[in-house]
């Protein structure tokens, strides 16, 4: 694998006096947990890192979208990602092949079904948007969207369980034919208050021939803001196009929640 390049570092410049401004790099310098599963947010007695940035808006989710330019190899932006649904996820999961059966099948059946909907995270409290790609076979779905604080919270715990709850399960479509769904965790780029990373495997039949679906699945949180990556398809799923999404989201997300413009080419210096 070719070494892919190293983007320039994003260039922050404040307008805050020294003192205050040694003081909030001070309090960054713990922002993160780990390098994947669920993190911690930071928590000053500082007046000025308890500010709460604007909600999020419409107009502001939109601009937190991943662009072609940030994503690598030759992804291209299509207008009816709203749409996509993948058949391979529509299925009942059956209950008595799990350990725990009903706790256990409820959280699986959740799993395919959000999938399925585009909603890992829940339903948004406030502004969305969505956007994906295509690369021969493969689909990338992004989405960013503001939510209920104890309720991103809990959705993020439920996703953190699922590689146990779930490691491998059956699932039945309706016509009776059987899938094998198996869940692993991922790692993703330091980025977040708190991600969690995930590898769905389904395993069935389509138009009659053994068929494997792979998507990575991704979420980042950034206050009570968060992004969902979901990427994959019938040819596998590409770790480095999800990383990029993730690394390019979180820090676009960053720029607005801040109220900047996140900058349209990601190897411009702000």
């Amino acid at each position: 694998m070719t070494q892919r390049p190293t983007r320039p570092a994003r260039v922050l410049a404040s307008a805050l006096a020294a003192g205050a401004l040694l003081l909030t790099a001070a309090c960054s310098d713990g922002d993160d947990s780990g390098a994947d599963g669920v993190g911690t947010t930071d928590i000053s007695s500082s007046p000025l890192a308890q500010e709460s940035p604007a909600a999020l808006t419409a107009a502001g989710a939109r601009s937190a979208l991943v662009t072609e330019a940030e994503l690598e190899d030759d992804w291209t932006e299509v207008k009816d990602a709203a749409s996509w649904r993948e058949s391979l996820l529509v299925g009942k999961v059956d209950v008595a092949d799990l350990l725990t059966a009903k706790t256990d099948a409820a959280d699986c059946q959740k799993l395919l079904d959000l999938l399925y909907g585009d909603d890992l995270l829940g339903k948004p409290s406030g502004a969305s948007a969505l956007t994906g790609f295509e690369e021969g076979q493969s689909r990338l779905l992004y989405q960013v969207a503001a939510y209920d604080k104890a309720g991103l919270d809990t959705s993020f715990a439920w996703l953190k369980s699922l590689p146990v709850k779930c490691d491998q399960f059956t699932a039945e479509d309706s016509a009776g034919g059987q899938r094998t769904v198996q869940v692993i965790e991922t790692s993703l780029p330091r980025s977040g208050d708190a991600r969690q990373g995930l590898r769905v495997t389904v395993k069935g039949t389509a138009d009659g021939a053994p068929t494997t679906l792979t998507l990575d699945v991704a979420a980042v949180r950034v206050g009570t803001d968060a992004i969902t990556v979901t990427n994959g398809g019938l040819a596998g799923a590409d770790d480095d196009s999800t990383e990029d999404a993730v690394e390019q989201g979180t820090a676009r997300l960053k720029d607005v929640r801040a109220g900047r413009t996140p900058a349209a080419d990601p190897n411009e210096v702000d």
